[in-house]
């Protein structure tokens, strides 16, 4: 997330991708991408990184929590349920 902060959400998310092999199937690893895909513009992706962290966290109010995030992103552009 730092290397987001000062070089940009893409930057962030070639970060994650490199670790991606070590931590793979983290919900954690997911809502970060998330997060950086919303700061990115990529809302679909975002939209679809935040219910995968939901759907993997055993946390009842982190999962409530990053259905929430998913919820609240503008929707798709086809005007399709995303």
């Amino acid at each position: 997330m730092a290397l987001a902060m000062v070089q940009g959400p893409r930057a962030g998310l070639a970060a994650v991708a490199a670790v991606e092999g070590r931590l793979a199937g983290h919900h954690r690893l997911d809502a970060v991408r998330a997060h950086l895909l919303e700061k990115a513009g990529d809302h679909e992706a975002a939209r679809a990184a935040y219910r995968r962290a939901a759907d993997h966290t055993l946390s009842t109010p982190e999962a409530r929590y990053l259905r929430l995030r998913a919820a609240r992103l503008p929707p798709p552009a086809d005007g399709s349920t995303g």
